[in-house]
């Protein structure tokens, strides 16, 4: 490291925890941008996602990943994977839960953070749905038993409460290093994996039981001008039925999909969209190997 950089801090602050405790919604309030799509259902999150952030004093590579659950698929393992791996290169680790899962819920992986060398920020999120200090003293109290070394940080991502204050101490926390990425990155993703994610975004938000999980999206074309986006793009479900469901009655409700997934690309991209999106059936495709690879799951 050059003398002129000594002063500078670089580290990956990898965000863990189980589904549906807003660790989407706290990465983009620390990224400052909306880097992970966010709804109200568990496992809307199936990669691990970076977002970084950057002053002339430091670089923070933020990953959020998905939640932590027991594999039922090919799928899902591949997704605990992603989650797994945050543990081995993490610089601080910030463990996620929320003021209503109930603590040993996932306590295998509990007790893999309880292990971790490097220093671990435990938030608990969602704090505004509390009645009082007693409830949020006793919470704390029992987080300390379980993660006897970590520093707990009562937030309500939603709210912007203490998050400024989480931030100040991952500044701290960062070690001295040179930047991992160029100064103008806000991500690892390429932008065709910001138009697959704002889609199945809007499935998620449209479709209920399984359609939304069944679901995977692939950006085919990718045509970019100066002032537009031509896209066009597949949504891959596992039967027919499905394909029924999603194109809803004289295409209906893909209808919907991509109207309400264009608004958020073109203010994503800032440019005029034209997006087309088509539906394929790919039998059991989230038990196949070769396609979990080919949609970017197993390396």
């Amino acid at each position: 490291m050059t003398a002129q950089n000594e002063a500078h801090r670089s580290g990956f602050v990898n965000i863990v925890g189980n589904p549906n405790v807003g660790k989407s919604t706290l990465m983009n309030d620390l990224v400052g941008e909306r880097v992970s799509i966010i709804t109200s259902k568990a496992q809307t999150t199936r990669h691990r996602i970076m977002g970084i952030v950057n002053t002339p004093e430091y670089q923070i590579v933020f990953s959020d990943t998905p939640g932590v659950l027991k594999p039922k698929y090919k799928l899902q393992e591949s997704m605990l994977d992603f989650s797994e791996g945050a543990l081995t290169d993490a610089d601080v680790l910030l463990y996620v839960t929320d003021v209503v899962e109930e603590p040993l819920k996932n306590a295998d992986f509990l007790k893999k953070v309880a292990g971790e060398k490097v220093p671990v920020l435990l938030v608990i999120n969602k704090i505004d749905l509390l009645k009082n200090n007693a409830e949020l003293d006793a919470l704390v109290s029992r987080w300390q038993e379980l993660l006897p070394k970590a520093e707990i940080f009562p937030t309500s991502a939603k709210e912007h409460f203490n998050v400024a204050n989480l931030m100040a101490r991952i500044v701290e926390l960062l070690p001295a290093g040179e930047p991992y990425f160029g100064k103008d990155a806000l991500t690892d993703k390429p932008a065709r994996f910001f138009v697959t994610e704002i889609i199945r975004e809007k499935i998620l938000l449209n479709y209920d039981k399984e359609i939304p999980y069944s679901t995977e999206v692939i950006v085919e074309k990718f045509d970019e001008k100066e002032k537009s986006l031509h896209i066009m793009a597949v949504v891959y479900v596992e039967r027919d039925s499905q394909k029924g469901i999603l194109i809803g009655r004289g295409g209906s409700m893909l209808k919907r999909v991509g109207m309400e997934a264009r608004k958020d690309i073109e203010k994503f991209f800032d440019k005029s969209v034209y997006l087309e999106i088509f539906v394929k059936v790919e039998p059991d495709w989230r038990n196949r190997e070769n396609k979990l690879r080919s949609f970017g799951y197993i390396e």
